[in-house]
This record gives C-alpha cells, structure tokens and sequence, in this order.
C-alpha cells in the first residue's frame, strides 16, 4: 500500500523558517522523481519544487527559488523542503507527490504552513 505522510508544518512568523518532511512507503523510493505542491485558500493548487531520484536534479517555481530547497534521503525513503524567508502569501496546505506511469498520481494528505505575525 503505498502511503505518503507529511509533516512539520505549523504557525510561523514572516520571516520565519519550516523544514517539512514527507515519508514515503510501499513503493522503492529511490525508483520516482518526487514533488512538493501547496494550495491556498480559494486558489489552484501548484508546483513548489521536485526532485529527480537520485537528488541530483532540482527545479522550482519561480516564488520558491533561493528560499525553499528540496532535498531527499533515498536510505530514509524521505523528501524534505526547507523553507526560509517565509511569506504571509507562502500560507497554504503543502503535500508531497510522486507520479506512477500512466498518468496516474499519488497524494500524501498535506500538512498546513500559516504564515502570520
């Protein structure tokens, strides 16, 4: 049974920092690009950053550039998305991702970042 679940998230202050993490299983890990989204209130959900499977290749929205990073522990099966120098507009539900070939799209159930002083 394959199962994403994410955590880390919480109430932070602008400026302020949060390291989310998203462990995966019943599937190799290792084998899958893997991603990060968010969706805020009344909004479309969209890309932060992915992560090819060795790690080695990133890529990130256009917001997200030198204040999120995207990491991954292939031994821990866990990807990682730091975030720094965070937003009042940065408030949104955040889950990781990984496609299945076929189009086909598993979700973890995402983990709430509120940015607010």
């Amino acid at each position: 049974q394959v199962q994403l679940v994410e955590s880390g998230g919480g109430l932070v202050q602008p400026g302020g920092s949060l390291r989310l993490s998203c462990v995966a299983s019943g599937f190799t890990f290792s084998n899958y690009l893997m991603d990060w989204y968010r969706q805020a209130p009344g909004k479309e959900r969209e890309l932060v950053a992915a992560i090819s499977r060795s790690g080695g290749i990133t890529n990130y929205a256009g917001f997200a550039k030198g204040r999120f990073t995207i990491s991954r522990d292939n031994a821990k099966n866990t990807v990682y998305l730091q975030m720094n120098s965070l937003k009042p507009e940065d408030t949104a539900v955040y889950s990781c991702g990984v496609n299945w070939p076929g189009n086909s799209r598993t979700w973890g159930q995402g983990t709430q970042v509120t940015v607010s002083s």
